[in-house]
């Protein structure tokens, strides 16, 4: 290595366009951006999240126009991302593709118990519909203006979220009562 080299400034390479655009529209409510191993995550508040995918979808530069998946996340066990995020122990996160340039990025949005609802994003990306009816099922986060929120996985009268984290292992005795009859389905 010659003295040029060493003295010479490590030049970070520019953020993504996409990640530009968000900081540019959405400032303050971009809480981390996540280049891991060339996989993009932004983290946003839940205030300005439906606003920030509508953006990714309908501004012709970024067309993030397919939702690969909605999930969720349980951050319970995890104190440095719960600390980070002011306490809000889930994370919903949104998978989102844009076809023409081929482009992937992860959007995730924080949110509390204290507050439990989010925006529903099917006025956006119809197939939203089961994902966040998923969501609910099994954490049993509210999406508002969903139109049809309700259970999909698991009977009506199932009591708690089993992917919670503070679900039992070997859940509470619904083997024994859950009905296997035709009025599940």
């Amino acid at each position: 290595m010659s003295e040029e080299q060493t003295d010479a400034e490590v030049v970070e390479p520019p953020e993504p366009i996409v990640i530009q655009q968000l900081r540019e529209r959405f400032s303050d409510h971009i809480l981390t951006v996540i280049d891991q191993r060339g996989e993009l995550s932004v983290v946003v508040d839940k205030d300005a999240s439906f606003q920030v995918l509508e953006f990714l979808k309908v501004d012709f530069n970024l067309s993030y126009d397919f939702l690969v998946d909605v999930t969720a996340i349980d951050y319970s066990q995890m104190e440095d991302v719960l600390i980070e995020y002011g306490y809000a122990r889930y994370m919903v996160v949104y998978h989102l593709n844009a076809f023409l340039t081929n482009e992937r990025l992860r959007v995730k949005v924080p949110v509390s118990e204290k507050d439990f609802t989010i925006k529903s994003v099917v006025a956006l990306w119809n197939s939203a519909n089961w994902l966040e009816r998923e969501i609910y099922d099994m954490f049993g986060i509210n999406f508002d203006g969903h139109p049809d929120l309700r259970r999909i996985l698991m009977p009506d009268d199932f009591e708690g979220f089993p992917l919670r984290k503070d679900y039992p292992l070997r859940g509470r005795g619904e083997r024994e009562k859950f009905n296997f009859g035709r009025e599940n389905v």
